[in-house]
């Protein structure tokens, strides 16, 4: 594990490169798309900074509902502090902001979430390579398989050898970060987010069985409800799609540009 870099030095912290480089190459694949569509490709920094600022917000304030009794007594301190980012209300918070950008520049519509699809893949796998680096304590339940290993060194350090979680969560939202690339042009607008809301629900809601997040009602975590709300969505609007003329496929004629 390795939390902190010392370069000449400066302490970098390993989890906050991996988040930086998490946005560069969703942004690097975006400007991509939005080259082969004929859009600006400059929007795709504005899309990136958007998302950004409005993850950091959504996330912080989603920790802060999440643990209000623990930082209640220094609310202060619990919103400006250095721990506490929870993807799901980053998610939120980024949806946000990106929509609002959208509206601004004229481009709300699923043509946005479509190009946004692979991206968002992405960019969690790769954000997850920053929790297995700097040992945050995203691991998994205990376990003694051929690949358990153990995060002595790491921010939330244990020496008992445990599921390496974020890599699982890399290797799978990677491979469907590469599936999503591959059917932009097959598939018929809405498709691809669609098939991302599916994707990302499923594989959260598996990983969780063996994380240690506290369960709660029906015996699942928070995550995996939260999960669940993702693919169903996700499901449905698949179900609705295929329902159409031409089913979930691009037509004959359909072409990179089309909005």
């Amino acid at each position: 594990m390795q939390p902190d870099i010392d370069l000449f030095g400066l302490s970098l912290k390993t989890f906050g490169l991996l988040f930086a480089l998490a946005f560069l190459a969703s942004g690097a694949v975006i400007a991509r798309r939005l080259k082969e569509t004929g859009r600006p490709v400059d929007w795709a920094y504005e899309i990136v900074f958007a998302a950004l600022v409005g993850g950091l917000v959504g996330s912080r304030l989603y920790y802060l509902v999440e643990n209000y009794d623990k930082v209640k007594d220094d609310l202060l301190g619990g919103i400006f502090g250095g721990a506490g980012l929870v993807w799901y209300g980053g998610a939120i918070g980024g949806a946000i902001a990106v929509l609002l950008w959208a509206w601004r520049r004229g481009m709300l519509g699923v043509a946005l979430l479509d190009i946004c699809a692979a991206p968002l893949a992405l960019g969690y796998a790769i954000g997850r390579i920053g929790c297995q680096v700097s040992g945050d304590g995203d691991y998994g339940k205990p376990w003694n398989g051929p690949w358990a290993m153990a995060y002595p060194h790491g921010t939330v350090p244990t020496t008992q050898t445990v599921h390496p979680t974020p890599i699982y969560e890399t290797l799978a939202m990677g491979l469907w970060a590469y599936v999503l690339w591959t059917q932009r042009d097959r598939v018929r607008p809405g498709v691809l987010f669609a098939l991302y809301l599916l994707g990302a629900g499923v594989e959260r809601f598996l990983v969780e069985f063996l994380r240690r997040n506290e369960t709660g009602a029906l015996g699942l975590t928070t995550p995996q409800f939260e999960s669940l709300g993702m693919a169903a969505l996700g499901t449905l609007w698949l179900l609705l799609l295929a329902r159409r003329p031409g089913g979930l496929r691009a037509g004959p004629t359909a072409a990179p540009a089309a909005a």
